[in-house]
């Protein structure tokens, strides 16, 4: 057991920024400052375990994990946070990891893990029952199944041209307040990549599964479907720039090219476009001068307006209310330091698009959405992330069908400069399904799933998936998608939404009324009254707001 602690399980604490809280003989308490740092503390442990039963370079014990969200109170019996995950723990299996649903949803998407729903139970002295998921780790299919990790997963395939993803890069800057910058670097590289068409680069939101932990590539080349890694460092420092990269064939993993640069945050825009153009040098020299010259970028005026928007973007993707106002403020910022800041106008005018989807948007805010739209779309005429975000968004809080074809032809020019970029096919499948074209929505969708296998926003494609057959009157299809959806996330309101609607069509009150009462706790401004955009018909709008009554949305 010293040995254990010695060699395995301490060293992983402190690699996570675990810290022990207490020692109970053949167990401990350990508290984090995320659930992401926990599970993946958890996996790492209990992996490592496996190996050392299975070469024999450790005696037998298997340890459970159970993870709880929740405050430590010292002076008591440590308070209901830890014994939610006490009992969690005492229902894992030897080898596994368990988590409460309130852990649960603060770690989905944001790991590459893959979690498995083990239901309701109901725990000894915890007041109500709790639903618990299981982490679906290496060390646990080993413990619970014959198959090999690998053929525990079916890989994806390879793309038929050459396929690349950008892990996350570290941050060397000492600061932990500088992460948002290194992890801009990575987006920035990413999307310089995706403009090259003759590639498949996967997306940002699908790489950030692994951020924080060490990685087999061999592994995450079957996961995420591609040939080559790119993985480096962010150092900054005062006004200078420090970036590393490398480029793995993940096939073989051989190093193919490595370089360095440096400068000054005025030229950070050049040091990206040479970490791409080296990246791209290395899988086909042939090819890099010409496409090179043809995916020039256009900087921001004001680099302390790109600070801004990073520190927005970082915001936007932690999903709640609160970051979202901020991350606006930021982007109106950023505006102000460079009026023509196309990303920051599109980035601007998708905020308004979520206060609408959580029922807080009045209508006095349509005309501003509407001119960041257009304003993303004027100054972002040769950027596929402006173009796509502004051409969705407009054809989102449009007037007119006339509007939403416009949206969509400039949706469709972002995919023609930028084809592997996830966002803009995800947002090409909403459009089409404003169009009435369920079915090429589906097809665009499922494109964005490719390009971003891992993406903690894939319960959202599997949400407009259900729309798009709910269009198309296959209710039971909507029914599984949107449930499938909801289980990956059960905060997602849209999901829920569909969920409603699909099963009043298809004779199920019961379940209508059920997601209803869920969607409600969740968005508890959802009226039937601004559930429509400006742009439906009188007829989709009798229609859907009858199913919305029957399930029980208020007026």
């Amino acid at each position: 057991m010293k040995a254990h602690r010695r060699e395995v399980i301490d060293p992983a604490i402190t690699q996570h920024h675990g810290r022990i809280v207490k020692t109970t003989g053949d167990g401990m308490l350990v508290e984090f400052a995320s659930a992401v740092d926990a599970v993946t503390c958890a996996v790492e442990v209990q992996e490592k375990m496996a190996e050392r039963t299975a070469d024999g370079s450790g005696p037998r014990i298997q340890f459970r994990v159970g993870i709880n969200v929740g405050d430590i109170i010292i002076d008591s019996d440590f308070g209901d946070g830890v014994n939610v995950a006490a009992r969690v723990e005492n229902e894992c299996e030897p080898g596994g990891i368990y988590l409460s649903d309130d852990a649960y949803r603060q770690v989905r998407g944001k790991t590459a893990f893959a979690f498995d729903d083990v239901g309701e139970k109901s725990l000894k002295n915890i007041v109500g029952p709790v639903r618990i998921y299981a982490v679906r780790s290496a060390a646990y299919s080993a413990a619970t199944t014959t198959k090999s990790p690998a053929e525990a997963a079916t890989p994806l395939p390879l793309p038929d041209k050459p396929s690349v993803a950008v892990l996350p890069f570290q941050n060397m800057s000492g600061d932990p307040e500088q992460e948002y910058f290194a992890d801009g670097m990575v987006e920035e590289i990413t999307t310089a990549l995706s403009r090259f068409h003759w590639l498949f680069v996967v997306a940002r939101t699908s790489t950030f599964a692994y951020k924080g932990r060490a990685v087999d590539v061999k592994r995450v080349s079957r996961e995420l479907g591609v040939h080559y890694l790119l993985e480096g460092s962010v150092r900054k420092w005062g006004n200078q720039v420090r970036i590393t990269g490398q480029l793995i064939d993940a096939t073989t993993g051989a190093h193919l090219w490595a370089d360095r640069f440096d400068g000054m945050l005025e030229n950070i825009f050049e040091l990206q476009d040479q970490v791409a153009s080296g990246v791209v040098g290395a899988i086909d020299p042939k090819l890099l001068a010409a496409e090179m010259a043809r995916v020039k970028r256009k900087a921001p005026a004001d680099l302390n307006a790109y600070d801004c928007f990073l520190r927005a973007s970082d915001l936007i993707y932690r999903w709640t209310d609160e970051s979202h106002e901020e991350a606006l403020r930021l982007l109106y910022r950023a505006m102000e330091l460079d009026p023509e800041y196309a990303q920051a106008y599109a980035f601007a005018a998708y905020c308004y698009v979520w206060r609408w989807s959580v029922g807080r948007m009045p209508d006095c805010e349509l005309n501003e959405a509407r001119r960041l739209s257009r304003e993303a779309i004027k100054f972002g005429r040769d950027d596929g992330f402006s173009l796509a975000w502004g051409g969705s968004t407009l054809a989102f809080f449009a007037r007119t069908k006339t509007e939403v074809r416009e949206g969509a032809a400039i949706v469709d020019q972002a995919l023609l400069l930028n084809p592997n970029l996830a966002r803009s096919w995800n947002l090409s499948g909403w459009v089409r399904l404003f169009l009435g074209q369920p079915d090429l929505a589906i097809e665009h969708l499922e494109r964005a799933m490719r390009l971003s296998p891992l993406d903690f926003a894939f319960h959202a494609m599997e949400a407009a998936t259900a729309y798009a057959h709910l269009a198309a009157g296959r209710y039971q299809e909507a029914i599984a998608r949107a449930e499938k959806s909801v289980r990956d996330q059960p905060n997602q309101g849209e999901a829920l939404a569909a969920l409603a609607i699909a099963n009043v069509l298809a004779g199920d009150r019961d379940g209508a009324q059920d997601a209803m009462r869920r969607l409600l706790q969740i968005r508890p401004h959802r009226r039937i009254s601004n559930y429509f955009l400006p742009h439906d018909t009188p007829e989709a709008r009798a229609f859907v707001g009858d199913a919305l009554r029957k399930a029980g949305m208020p007026e």
